[in-house]
C-alpha cells in the first residue's frame, strides 16, 4: 500500500520529524517507507497494489487507547447515573450490567472499537470485568478480530462483594479459583508475543475495592510465570473515596498498597492515579509503572484533575484511555488527547504559585501554559500509549514499525483557518474530526466514515435494540 502526497506525516519518531509533501509505504503489516514524495512514489508507485492520494491531509501514527470498559457504551446518559461520582454511578449501573448477554458483550465491543477506529484509533486495551449470564473475555477477542483492530483484552475480575466490604453486589463476584483458572486458559489461547501481534493479553483485577490482596498477588504471579509479556492492570487512586478505602482497610496510601503486592512494575499500567502524591510519582517513575490517563472520565465523574505534568517530569510512562463509554460518554480519542492537552493547563492554573529569583511569587506567566502542548498530548497518544502497553512496535511512523496510521483531511470546515498555520496542532486545537482513512496493520479499516471490515448501519442498529434490552430487563 502506497499513501502518498500527503500534506504531512507526523513521524512521532525520535526525531520529532513532521515531513511535508511526504509518503508512506506498507508491505503487509509493516512500515517499509517513510519520505519524500518525489522519492518514495518513483520506487514504489509502480509496484502498489493500493494506492491512496492524501494530497489535502496530515497523517498520524495510529492512536493508542490504554483504558476502556467496551460493554458500557451499552449504558450511555443513563439519567439515574448523570450526576453521580464515582461509588454512587457504579452501583447504579451494577445492576444494569448484571443483565449482559454474551451478543451483548460483542456488539458493544465492536461499536465502541468502531467509534474509536473513526477517531484515528487503532490500538486498544479494554477491561472487562463482569461475566454474568455465560459471558467471556472471548466473545470480545472475536469481535475485535472480525472489525480488525489492534486489542489488549484484559481480564478483569471481581471478587469481593458487598457482604465482604466490597463495593459490588454479591451476585456479581466470581470465585478466585475459576478466575485464575479461567485467566491461565486465555493466556494460553489468545496470548500472541510476536511483533506486530493483534491481540495481547492482560490479567486485570477491578480494583482494591472489589478483590482481595491474594488475588492481586496470585494474578501477578500468573502473567510474570509465562515470560512473554502477558501484562497487569487495574484501577488505582481514582478519587477521594478510593483513597479513604485504601486507607481504612489496609492501613496504606494505593501506591503503597500496590507495591506491597507486588503491582509496581514496567510490566503494570494503572488507570486513572488522580490522586496520586509525590510519594507515588516517585515509585511508579523508579519503577517504570504506567498510567492511563483518563481525562474526560475524571471531569465526568468529577474525580479531579490528574498530574499529568508531575508524573511524565519524573519520568512516568503515560498514556491515554477513553475509558467507560458510560463515564464520558464518547470514545474518541483524538478528542480525548484535547480534553488532555486542555485540562492540563486548567491543572497547572489551579496549583499554587512558585517562587521567582527575586523571592516573589510567581505565576509563570512568563513561560505560557507549556504544561501540555499540542504534540505534547499528541505524543502521549501516540507513543506513551504504546510505552505503556509495552508494545515497541506502534506509536510511530518508521520503517520496521506497524502500519498503524490514521489520516484526516485538512479541507473540512472544522480545520479551516487552523490547517494553513499549523496542521498538526490543528488536530488538537480546532474541531476533532473523524478520519478520512484509518489504516491498522497495512489495512485500511475505516474509509470516509464508514467501516471495511463490518456493516456499520446495521451494527449500530443492533446495538441500539440491545441497549433497549438491557435497560427494560427483556
Amino acid at each position: 500500500m502506497l499513501i502518498r502526497r500527503a500534506d504531512c506525516v507526523v513521524t512521532m519518531n525520535d526525531a520529532g520529524d513532521e515531513l511535508p509533501q511526504a509518503s508512506v509505504v506498507m508491505r503487509g503489516p509493516e512500515i517499509v517507507a517513510v519520505g519524500p514524495s518525489d522519492t518514495v512514489d518513483a520506487q514504489w508507485l509502480p509496484h502498489a497494489t493500493e494506492v491512496i492520494d492524501a494530497q489535502g491531509h496530515v497523517v498520524i501514527p495510529g492512536l493508542v487507547n490504554t483504558h476502556h470498559h467496551m460493554y458500557q457504551s451499552l449504558t450511555r446518559a443513563i439519567p439515574a447515573a448523570q450526576n453521580a461520582e464515582l461509588f454512587g454511578w457504579l452501583r447504579t449501573l451494577y445492576p444494569l450490567w448484571a443483565g449482559l448477554t454474551p451478543e451483548m458483550v460483542a456488539v458493544s465491543t465492536q461499536l465502541a472499537m468502531a467509534e474509536l477506529l473513526h477517531s484515528g484509533c487503532t490500538t486498544s486495551s479494554d477491561h472487562l470485568y463482569l461475566y454474568p449470564n455465560g459471558v467471556r473475555l472471548d466473545d470480545s477477542i472475536h469481535a475485535a478480530r472480525a472489525i480488525g483492530m489492534r486489542f489488549h483484552a484484559s481480564r478483569g475480575s471481581m471478587s469481593v462483594g458487598e457482604s465482604r466490604g466490597g463495593l459490588p453486589p454479591d451476585h456479581l463476584v466470581e470465585r478466585e479459583a475459576d478466575i485464575l483458572a479461567d485467566s491461565q486458559r486465555l493466556i494460553e489461547a489468545f496470548h500472541d508475543p510476536a511483533r506486530f501481534a493483534m491481540v495481547r493479553m492482560a490479567l486485570a483485577p477491578c480494583s482494591p475495592f472489589s478483590v482481595s490482596p491474594a488475588l492481586m498477588k496470585e494474578s501477578a504471579s500468573l502473567a510474570r510465570q509465562y515470560r512473554m509479556g502477558v501484562r497487569l492492570h487495574t484501577h488505582l487512586a481514582e478519587n477521594d473515596h478510593d483513597i479513604a478505602y485504601s486507607r481504612e482497610k489496609f492501613g496504606q496510601t494505593p501506591t503503597e498498597y500496590a507495591e506491597s503486592l507486588g503491582w509496581l512494575g514496567d510490566d503494570v499500567w494503572h488507570a486513572h492515579c488522580v490522586k496520586l502524591d509525590a510519594h507515588g510519582i516517585a515509585r511508579f517513575a523508579a519503577t517504570r509503572t504506567g498510567v492511563a490517563h483518563c481525562p474526560c472520565s475524571n471531569m465526568r465523574l468529577a474525580s479531579g484533575i490528574a498530574p499529568v505534568r508531575r508524573m511524565l517530569n519524573a519520568g512516568v510512562p503515560v498514556g491515554l484511555g477513553v475509558d467507560g463509554s458510560a463515564s464520558n460518554d464518547a470514545g474518541h480519542l483524538l478528542a480525548e488527547t484535547r480534553q488532555a492537552m486542555l485540562l492540563a493547563r486548567v491543572g497547572r492554573s489551579l496549583e499554587p504559585p512558585g517562587t521567582g529569583p527575586d523571592g516573589r511569587p510567581s505565576f509563570g506567566c512568563d513561560q505560557g501554559p507549556r504544561d501540555m502542548s499540542a504534540r505534547d498530548a499528541l505524543r502521549l497518544a501516540t507513543r506513551g500509549g504504546a510505552e505503556v502497553l509495552g508494545r515497541d512496535d506502534i506509536g510511530q511512523i518508521t520503517p520496521g514499525f506497524a502500519g498503524d496510521l490514521a489520516l484526516f483531511d485538512l479541507r473540512t470546515l472544522g480545520m479551516a483557518g487552523g490547517a494553513v498555520h499549523d496542521p498538526v496542532a490543528a488536530l488538537m486545537f480546532c474541531h476533532s474530526a473523524h478520519t478520512a482513512y484509518t489504516v491498522v496493520n497495512g489495512q485500511v479499516v475505516c474509509e470516509q466514515g464508514q467501516l471495511r471490515t463490518l456493516d456499520q448501519p446495521r451494527l449500530v442498529e443492533r446495538h441500539n435494540l440491545l441497549a433497549r434490552q438491557l435497560i427494560s430487563g427483556g
